[in-house]
């Protein structure tokens, strides 16, 4: 088994997990984020990007080689 985190991977990986993180994060997390968004002067883009990247160091990817 091996263990890599989220920098081990390469950039295609990388982007296609952020995608489907965004995704989660905005599914999960969408209203929540805006509002904080709207009430801070935020961009929600933006902040909808630090989220994904975040909840991305927290997986670990084990591949079975």
């Amino acid at each position: 088994m091996v263990h890599l985190n989220y920098n081990n991977l390469d950039d295609e990986t990388q982007q296609r997990l952020l995608s489907m993180s965004k995704k989660d994060i905005e599914k999960r997390f969408g209203g929540q984020l805006k509002n904080y968004a709207r009430e801070h002067f935020e961009n929600y883009q933006t902040l909808l990007e630090e989220e994904a990247i975040r909840n991305l160091y927290n997986y670990r990817y084990i591949f079975k080689i």
